[in-house]
């Protein structure tokens, strides 16, 4: 399967003309009936073969973490950050897979954090070290290999270290967790549109990247908004369950408008728990996580079957300014 990717690749090479890729791209769209800039693509698996490297990668990374901890505990994670970046060498710039780039990002970010978390104590200062390595690292892999997902795990690593700091400097601070979490999200959402509007047609590696970014704040903004609602705190009510409706609509919006299903994704587990319990309040009890699944998962394969047309309408309510930082319908 020829990816975006593959033919910006071709143009750049001259093998293609911009106007043969285009043409390309919209006799693609005209098969599937779909606007490609709404499919939402992201390169994971390209054959089986980035199964079996991925395996043969994680038996090396695991070996070398094995052998360096007989010598030192720190040794261990720091030679496979250092074997999951010689690896990359080969399978990411030369090969271009993209699921071992996943996996050898998260090992060599892992390493990182293992080692200095094993070298110093595991305390607030090793924590902010480990998280300043982890972000510094970040950069220097998206500098070398470009791997999207590195944007949304160096914004992980910074916030970390900025919670971290946080929490040393104002201890009380551990009992704002959700309003924490919540201005992260807010944070990350923000950095996300940032790289979205900078590829609105969604055909480089800043777009993946802003699919990374939607992935990480989804829960950070999510998690507070529900757990405020009380939500995960017992059964919930009847007014419960009409809040959580409301507020889900509110997110169904934002992500047509924005065309990113994350957040639905991510609010779809507190959906579904509030009205399983509202419907075992009343005495549905052996078929209330069935019926609400029932329900709900219709609902959402209706939205994905009409959603270029769902979101043609949510765009005709928004101003043009806004707009035009979004992704465009076709």
């Amino acid at each position: 399967m020829i990816s975006e990717e593959d033919l910006r690749s071709a143009v750049n090479a001259g093998i293609l003309t911009e106007e043969t890729a285009t043409a390309l791209r919209a006799h693609v769209e005209r098969l599937n009936q779909v606007p490609a800039v709404d499919e939402e693509h992201f390169r994971l698996v390209t054959g089986f073969n980035d199964i079996f490297v991925v395996i043969a990668c994680l038996l090396l990374l695991v070996s070398a973490n094995w052998i360096g901890q007989t010598f030192q505990p720190w040794f261990g994670p720091a030679a496979a950050a250092a074997l999951a970046w010689a690896l990359g060498e080969f399978f990411i710039r030369k090969r271009h897979m993209a699921l071992p780039a996943i996996v050898l990002l998260l090992a060599f970010e892992g390493g990182l954090v293992a080692a200095i978390l094993f070298a110093l104590n595991k305390n607030n200062t090793g924590l902010m070290a480990a998280a300043v390595l982890a972000a510094a690292g970040a950069w220097l892999h998206w500098a070398r290999f470009q791997v999207p997902i590195t944007v949304a795990a160096g914004t992980a690593a910074a916030l970390a270290c900025a919670v971290a700091l946080l929490y040393t400097a104002v201890p009380e601070s551990r009992n704002w967790m959700s309003a924490v979490s919540l201005i992260a999200g807010v944070a990350v959402f923000a950095l996300a549109m940032y790289w979205d509007a900078g590829d609105t047609l969604r055909r480089t590696r800043r777009s993946d990247a802003a699919f990374w970014l939607h992935l990480l704040a989804a829960p950070l903004l999510v998690h507070p908004v529900f757990t405020a609602l009380g939500v995960a705190t017992g059964r919930a009510s009847l007014g419960q369950a009409l809040a959580v409706v409301a507020l889900y609509v509110c997110i169904a919006l934002i992500s047509l408008s924005i065309d990113r299903r994350a957040l639905m994704v991510s609010a779809l587990a507190y959906v579904l728990y509030a009205f399983s319990s509202l419907l075992e309040r009343y005495g549905v009890v052996s078929l209330s996580f069935a019926i609400t699944a029932l329900v709900i998962g219709s609902a959402l394969l209706l939205l994905s079957a009409f959603w270029h047309t769902s979101r043609a309408f949510v765009l005709r309510q928004l101003p043009l300014p806004l707009k035009e930082r979004l992704a465009p319908l076709r």
